[in-house]
């Protein structure tokens, strides 16, 4: 045999064990003082050296790539973000000291090119040996530059979210948070510094916050969904339920008042008689104030559960980028162990210390409209090794039955009565079925609210849904501020 090939097999068959002897020791016993030392001159440098893989919009637009430097016989890679201020709460952010936030931290092994098996491993340390650039893998997500840049122009600079998901399969098709920056500000001197100091109209939100996954916001009357879900859905109720509204109901010998109506600031609905279609097709808050104190804060609070409340939900971004929608108690999640200390009757209509987030609205919606089965919410659409292989594609699933396809039936068509002749007829779009909810979340802060809308069309064969959220906007009402929203954008999806 050959001498030559005979010295390359043994050198090979040496860093093989080499290998395998130190992958085994950093990985087992010395893991923790790996994680103290990260920020090491070696490691910052093996890291700038990785071609990481890009990342890229469903249609191919790229949000990340590389700039490459080549410097003293040696060749590193810089991030940067083409696409700007259009996603970076979602991408994060790939630092040259090394720090990863969002998507970026999420599929750092894949960017890298580390989630290999050995046979790979092996084949980029060889690179690293012969000073051959290791590359990562490409990430091509479900989100569409299009509507994402619809939904940043549709907020207009206000602060709030918006979420746009595939109803079926759950794929985020838009994630908008304001207010938003540009990522390339990270790696420019002092440009984490000019972010920190960007906070929107709203004065006190932080643009590095993704409001969609990460807000937390009184839901106003988008909650009435949830204690719907479960006067129907138990059997308490039916959408023919009849109920007397004289404007107010009655918590603890006080009056707890509608709604003032939009039309006439500072009085309040009153619309007498009237069946549970009605109380949600004008969002009564009187009516749901009572089906409330009927059904008790645990039931209201079971089905909340049910829908994924008090739990993360199960995006691919690091849980640190994702917060849980429940009750809160000074800045804590907290799940209530004496239900009397909980007010029924206000948190029925989204008030109480329910806080939620965008997404888990768009969720709620997206079972609704998915006949009680909710799906499980993604935006990475496929991974690509650096020869085009896949390496991963998602496939769509299901997180499970919430609701009964009847009570999902019944929602669906009270929602379309909100949007055909209730609180949200500025959410019609002409030859379109549109479903949907308003929200006018109380501040405590007079005539200042938080609007929402939750919506999906077309509501007899749902393809999509949306949840928009506005911040601190005087008489914001749901249905004048945040349903011109979600139509805006419907109309962009569904062909005419």
């Amino acid at each position: 045999m050959n001498k030559q090939i005979v010295h390359v097999s043994v050198a090979a068959l040496v860093l093989i064990a080499v290998l395998v002897v130190s992958t085994t020791y950093w990985q087992t016993w010395a893991v923790g003082d790996l994680a103290d030392r990260q920020g090491n001159a070696i490691s910052l440098v093996a890291r700038l050296t990785v071609d990481r893989g890009k990342i890229l919009a469903a249609g191919g637009t790229v949000l990340a790539a590389n700039r490459k430097h080549r410097k003293h016989g040696l060749t590193t890679f810089t991030r940067v973000y083409p696409a700007g201020d259009l996603a970076p709460q979602i991408l994060g952010y790939s630092t040259n000291a090394g720090t990863t936030t969002g998507l970026e931290k999420a599929l750092d092994d894949y960017l890298t090119g580390s989630n290999t098996n050995l046979s790979n491993t092996f084949k980029d340390e060889l690179h690293r040996l012969g000073g051959q650039t290791v590359h990562g893998d490409k990430v091509i997500l479900t989100l569409r530059p299009a509507i994402q840049r619809a939904a940043l122009r549709d907020l207009a600079g206000r602060c709030g979210a918006v979420v746009v998901l595939d109803a079926k399969t759950g794929a985020v098709v838009a994630m908008a948070s304001t207010p938003t920056y540009d990522a390339n500000l990270i790696n420019q001197p002092g440009g984490y510094e000019k972010i920190g100091r960007i906070s929107g109209s709203c004065g006190d939100a932080s643009a590095l916050q993704n409001n969609a996954a990460q807000g937390l916001y009184p839901p106003g009357s988008t909650f009435k969904l949830i204690t719907a879900s479960a006067a129907l859905d138990s059997g308490a109720y039916t959408p023919t339920s009849r109920f007397i509204d004289p404007g107010y109901c009655i918590e603890y010998g006080k009056r707890v008042y509608n709604s003032s109506a939009p039309d006439s600031p500072g009085g309040h609905e009153a619309f007498g008689s009237v069946d549970f279609s009605e109380a949600l097709e004008h969002s009564i808050n009187a009516v749901f104030c009572k089906i409330g104190m009927h059904l008790g804060a645990k039931a209201v609070l079971d089905y909340a559960k049910r829908y994924g409340f008090y739990s993360l939900p199960p995006l691919d971004l690091p849980p640190s980028a994702i917060n849980a929608s429940g009750l809160y108690s000074k800045g804590k999640l907290y799940y209530p162990k004496d239900f009397n200390n909980v007010d029924a009757g206000r948190l029925a209509f989204g008030q109480e210390r329910m806080l939620v987030t965008p997404l888990q609205m768009a969720l709620v919606a997206a079972t609704i409209a998915n006949g009680g089965v909710e799906p499980k919410p993604y935006l990475v659409q496929k991974i690509l090794a650096p020869d085009g292989s896949t390496v991963s594609t998602t496939a769509p699933q299901m997180l499970g039955r919430v609701i009964k396809p009847q009570t999902a039936a019944e929602l669906n068509r009270m929602m379309q009565l909100v949007v055909q002749s209730g609180t949200g007829t500025n959410a019609q779009i002409p030859g379109v079925a549109v479903a949907g909810k308003t929200g006018t979340a109380e501040l405590g802060l007079g005539n200042v609210y938080d609007p929402w809308f939750v919506a999906f069309a077309p509501a007899n064969n749902p393809r999509y849904v949306v949840a928009v959220v506005v911040e601190k906007q005087p008489n914001g009402f749901g249905g004048s501020i945040a349903a011109p929203i979600a139509k805006d954008l419907l109309e962009k999806l569904l062909p005419r």
